[in-house]
């Protein structure tokens, strides 16, 4: 029997509550609701780390940062990803887009990469030649916007809310689906072997910010009346931990396009700033049919596993907060949708704990392939099949920023900072808008006593269990931290780089 092709669509910063069939029934997302009638939904995942790099790290290695070392930034293009697992045993791997590599020019396992990064940031990046999406810029006689909070005076102002005004096929997003198309044409063209699965990551920068869809889809959204506030708005934080302080602080004096002044916003700048990042979602809901269409078209979903997700959510305003890091809902609970060749598990959802851990697994296991030890999560693919679904996980944990620890169970959730500041304690059940942090109420001092006891607890053991693999790595997988060759395989993208992260 041939094995099955695998497309996984990977969204950056998109919020759970952003598809229409999964509960928003403000949002316009005609076809991820399509893919969501024919596949299964599970409607409480989580992130395990809430900044881009983090989470994607732990979603292509298969471990936690405190196993990789990947809280931040860090470089992470050394370790073994599941794509070089595919690629072993034979599929044909491709990254259209965001990956977010440190180095970024890694191969990760692909044999072929086209390479976006953000839409924006600082001057580090190199302005149009930094990435594939600002050659073609150039190659248009355009130039990467950039350092805008420096150029532009009202920035400020905007909260991130910049409609595209120019050709909508020079937008990062229309670049990455176009490259996508392209790419399904030319693999069914110049394939050797018609019968050689492949495994395609499309990886769409938005809705990031700057929030930046065309204006006719910003427009509905701003003449909308049922767009959702944002929670917690009158929260003075005093009950939070005094990073969520430091984190309005820091981007509201930030050096970098991400400069957001929180504190000094108003609900209608907030309400501005939901619709263009509600309009950036849909016009992504539109790149992603039209690319769906094209390979249902071209017979390459015929024997295709869909996933779809994204790396963390967005606060959005929530708490008076922007963007990430801080471990609330908005920002740690991602949309997850997995689509069985045929549709077989069609318009069903599941709302056991699941996390963006478990997606190494599920991809190796649609392969048919075995699981390697040093992955830490488990395959969903028992919950598409099984009546009744295998039992619940116990919780769910995500890692991030050096510091911070949550551990989702239950109706409770708990933030541990392992610097020694006072945490946060949650009753979903009772406060699902995370408004009363229980962490110093004395009557839960028990409870929050136990699940710290019981976070820390996970952290050692899944410390222990990795070490010991790295010490005793099973034969023919090898310490995840090294790169390994493959004979025939890709290794490194790039000049120079092999001089910096040998083979060993």
């Amino acid at each position: 029997m041939q094995r099955p092709n695998i497309l996984f669509i990977f969204t950056d910063q998109q919020r759970h509550d952003t598809i229409r069939a999964l509960g928003a029934p403000w949002m316009q997302t005609p076809h991820l609701d399509a893919l969501a009638a024919r596949g299964t939904a599970f409607t409480r995942t989580y992130c395990a780390g809430a900044t881009c790099v983090p989470s994607r790290a732990a979603v292509f290695t298969g471990m936690f940062a405190h196993n990789t070392g990947v809280y931040s930034f860090q470089n992470w293009g050394h370790h073994r990803t599941f794509v070089e697992d595919l690629a072993d045993a034979g599929y044909w791997c491709a990254s259209i887009g965001k990956m977010h590599f440190q180095p970024r020019d890694v191969s990760g396992g692909f044999h072929e990469r086209v390479i976006v990064e953000n839409p924006s940031g600082t001057t580090k990046w190199g302005g149009n030649g930094d990435d594939d999406w600002g050659r073609y810029l150039s190659f248009h006689g355009r130039t990467r916007e950039n350092m805008r909070h420096e150029t532009d005076p009202d920035w400020l102002k905007k909260f991130q809310a910049v409609p595209w005004t120019d050709e909508e096929h020079l937008h990062s997003d229309a670049f990455v689906a176009k490259s996508a198309r392209a790419w399904l044409r030319n693999h069914l063209e110049t394939r050797d072997d018609p019968a050689q699965p492949w495994f395609l990551e499309v990886g769409f920068p938005g809705p990031h910010e700057p929030y930046d869809p065309p204006p006719r889809w910003a427009q509905p959204y701003l003449r909308a009346d049922d767009l959702p506030p944002p929670v917690a708005w009158e929260d003075d934080l005093s009950e939070k931990p005094p990073q969520h302080a430091a984190h309005q602080a820091f981007f509201a004096n930030c050096g970098a396009e991400s400069r957001i002044n929180m504190p000094g916003a108003t609900l209608e700048d907030i309400r501005r700033m939901r619709a263009h990042y509600y309009g950036k979602v849909s016009y992504l809901d539109e790149l992603i049919g039209g690319f769906l269409d094209e390979a249902r078209d071209l017979g390459m979903l015929d024997n295709t596993w869909i996933v779809f997700s994204s790396d963390h959510g967005d606060n959005l305003g929530d708490h008076r907060l922007s963007y990430k890091w801080i471990l609330h809902e908005g920002t740690v609970r991602v949309p997850l949708i997995i689509v069985p060749p045929g549709g077989a598990a069609a318009g069903t959802t599941v709302g056991e704990l699941a996390s963006l851990i478990d997606l190494a697994p599920t991809f190796l296991e649609m392969a048919g392939l075995p699981l390697p030890s040093r992955f830490e999560g488990r395959s969903l693919l028992p919950c598409l099949r099984d009546h009744p679904p295998p039992a619940p996980r116990e919780a769910v944990y995500c890692e991030d920023n050096y510091l911070l620890m949550m551990r989702r169970r239950d109706g409770w959730k708990l933030v541990h900072y392992l610097d020694g500041t006072p945490g946060e304690l949650y009753n979903l059940d009772e406060d699902p808008e995370e408004r009363r942090n229980l962490w110093s109420d004395p009557g839960h001092a028990t409870r929050r006593d136990a699940c710290t006891r019981q976070a820390l607890e996970w952290l050692a053991r899944s410390a222990h269990a990795t070490a010991a693999y790295k010490c005793n790595p099973p034969t023919g997988e090898g310490f995840p931290g090294w790169r390994h060759a493959r004979a025939g395989g890709p290794e490194l993208i790039g000049p120079g780089l092999l001089d910096r992260f040998p083979v060993d």
